[in-house]
């Protein structure tokens, strides 16, 4: 299950990045470095998921190989698709997909670690919880960044 849903997690990430170079070369850029900056994180936890779920380490490579080449799947019908003006909605199912892996998966978690750090003291809940906004806070002014000032990207 986690393999589908990375495979289908990159196939639109392919498909936004298609539709973002297809519109301009500066929005390409800053959709590629947001979602570049998205997917470290996401393929070592996605790798770490597979491993402690009992694959070897070769498989686990194998498999997250294997879902992350439908991100190339994606671009080509990314490219495609802007062709026909429909970037917009490209857009509009990218955010949505990403808003609902992060109040789906992330939100009760980081819920879940709160409530763990409250029943230890105040002071590490109030650390846990700065923790927790500063990474929201700095997530959302990266992406206030990047849209906010695409077109004065320059890529030497």
């Amino acid at each position: 299950m986690i393999i589908f849903g990375d495979g289908f997690h990159n196939f639109i990430d392919g498909l936004s990045l298609g539709a973002a170079f297809n519109e301009s070369i500066p929005t390409g850029m800053s959709i590629s470095l947001a979602v570049m900056c998205e997917e470290l994180p996401h393929e070592l936890g996605d790798f770490a998921v597979l491993l402690s779920a009992g694959m070897t380490m070769r498989q686990a490579l194998i498999y997250n190989f294997l879902s992350a080449c439908t991100c190339y799947l994606g671009l080509v019908c990314g490219i495609i698709l802007g062709e026909f003006e429909a970037s917009q909605y490209i857009f509009a199912l990218a955010g949505g997909m990403f808003l609902y892996i992060a109040l789906v998966d992330m939100m009760p978690e980081m819920n879940e670690v709160a409530e763990e750090a409250s029943r230890e003291s105040v002071p590490q809940a109030l650390k846990v919880l700065t923790l927790q906004n500063i990474g929201i806070l700095s997530g959302v002014g990266a992406l206030y960044l990047l849209a906010r000032f695409q077109d004065q990207i320059r890529f030497v």
